[in-house]
């Protein structure tokens, strides 16, 4: 079989495997995913990049609805947009630009695996392992950043590897246009334009600080190019060329000062929570992002294969800047923003590391099996064959695992939305765990449930117009007196209780009027 067509076959079985695997997504099933999509939908019905509910109170705006992505960035959303446009406002539209950015991530570490091992076969199991990626398999077909990123981060660091190898401007320029669409993808793509200037710099012995100079500065061009159109409106939408609430997260204390309100986490106030808790933070992330590294980067088990692998290909560029991103990336996800990094921000940005890992991954796996036949007397070739078809059958079994396992959770809770507005008015606007879901599944607007005391409601209710309070199991903390009955407020009437049936709270979820004016405090 000619190159060309082995190709045309991978991306064949990309495609038939990505569209199987979106037709099974009902809905966009979780918070950032229904975000870029109803801010796509909006923007294609010609309401602008505008939000109409609030999830976080970082960057609030004084009204709804008030601009969008002040928190996250606008790419996503954009492209999403764009496939709307031509082919309508649906779910399986929008889908449309994640399922090709899927296929494209299969293709690219196809390549790479070629590349890399020098073999079709290393080329065939490392496409393999990626369109089998385990945890990221959901992922990568609904309406979040996860294929973007990956692609784009993945080719930007291959435009790297290729200046390094080259040492010409024109790819140091590739490499921040791709940085600067990476960061329109991500906020932390930013740290992809500072590995671009890194690798600049490290030609300083065969070009000299006049070639350094040339290239920092073409990628830095490229890169503000590709930026300036959003630094604009932000500017005029924010008065400020990027927002400046998403560096609070380095200071948060817990996970639910994303939703603080009145927003903000200062060093201050993370210097006086005291030495110990901070460290303890910092454990927990290291942990949980250890995990992410074994579990969900590395397919549970491959891990130690993989890092074999990247050792035996040190010597390429593009390992190199492969291990440069992977390293900066998980100290910063642990150690920086140790609260959002190991609660999805490592997720979500190593999916630019997985064409790597599943290209070095067969390298090692044919090291260690070498190995292991010079010691055990094995057929090499036949063991090669054997340990390569069980990875690709432990990468498949894994992903249809968690595949089912999510799917359960994301297509399952439409019912609870409409059962929710059928009790509301045309007009209400409602405080609830997930206004993205709520606005996408009832049309309505909201405010997420903050991280401070009930006493704050009247306060927000009368800023945005809120007229409703739902609560169940994933309310903050403060509010746990209110969901299970232990406090009131003069200004919540309860409207309705679910779960009362039951002893268990799990399932219970209550609805609140607002009481404005004379009846609140």
């Amino acid at each position: 079989m000619s190159v060309r067509q082995q190709y045309a076959l991978i991306t064949l079985l990309a495609l038939a495997w990505a569209t199987s695997v979106a037709f099974m997504l009902s809905q966009p099933g979780y918070t950032d995913a229904y975000y870029y999509f109803n801010a796509a939908r909006r923007l294609v019905e010609g309401q602008g990049l505008t939000d109409p509910y609030l999830w976080t109170y970082f960057n609030a705006p004084d009204h709804l609805p008030g601009p969008s992505h002040t928190y996250w960035m606008p790419l996503e959303s954009l492209v999403v947009a764009l496939s709307m446009t031509l082919f309508g406002t649906t779910f399986r539209a929008a889908q449309l630009p994640s399922l090709l950015c899927y296929t494209g991530l299969v293709l690219l570490a196809f390549g790479m695996g070629r590349r890399l091992g020098g073999t079709a076969r290393h080329g065939w199991l490392a496409g393999l392992l990626l369109l089998f990626s385990g945890f990221y398999v959901p992922f990568w077909v609904t309406t979040d950043t996860f294929a973007l990123y990956g692609l784009i981060g993945a080719l930007a660091l291959l435009s790297m590897a290729r200046a390094l190898e080259r040492g010409q401007t024109r790819w140091y320029a590739l490499a921040g246009a791709l940085s600067g669409l990476a960061h329109l993808t991500r906020a932390d793509g930013a740290l992809l334009l500072l590995i671009a200037l890194g690798a600049a710099l490290t030609q300083r012995e065969t070009g000299g600080w006049r070639a350094v100079a040339r290239n920092a500065v073409g990628a830095v061009l490229v890169y503000l190019l590709v930026m300036v159109p959003w630094f604009v409106r932000n500017v005029s939408a924010l008065g400020t060329p990027l927002p400046l609430g998403g560096a609070d997260t380095i200071w948060m204390r817990s996970y639910d000062d994303l939703v603080r309100y009145p927003p903000g986490s200062s060093p201050a106030d993370f210097l006086a929570w005291g030495i110990g808790p901070i460290l303890r933070s910092r454990w927990t992330a290291l942990l949980n992002n250890f995990g992410t590294l074994v579990a969900v980067e590395t397919w549970v088990v491959l891990g130690p294969l993989a890092l074999l692998g990247a050792w035996r290909l040190r010597g390429k560029a593009s390992v190199r800047c492969f291990a440069v991103y992977a390293t900066l990336l998980h100290l910063i996800m642990t150690f920086v923003f140790a609260f959002p990094g190991y609660r999805g921000g490592l997720f979500h940005s190593a999916a630019a590391l997985m064409p790597f890992w599943a290209a070095v991954t067969p390298v090692g796996l044919e090291t260690a099996v070498a190995w292991a036949a010079r010691r055990r007397r094995w057929r090499y070739t036949e063991a090669r064959r054997v340990f390569s078809v069980a990875t690709v059958i432990l990468a498949f079994s894994l992903s249809v695992g968690l595949l089912q396992s999510r799917l359960g959770d994301w297509n399952t809770n439409a019912e609870n939305y409409k059962e929710l507005r059928a009790m509301l008015p045309v007009d209400a606007v409602v405080m609830i765990n997930d206004p993205p879901a709520l606005y996408y599944h009832t049309g309505l607007a909201g405010v997420v449930v903050p991280d401070a005391s009930p006493d704050v409601v009247p306060e927000i209710a009368a800023r945005y117009g809120v007229t409703h309070l739902r609560l169940d199991v994933d309310r903050t903390a403060p509010f746990t007196g209110l969901f299970l009955g232990q406090e009131t407020r003069p200004y919540l009437q309860l409207l309705f209780h679910e779960g009362t049936e039951t002893a268990d709270p799990e399932d219970d979820w209550l609805l609140f009027a607002i009481q404005q004016g004379d009846s609140a405090p």
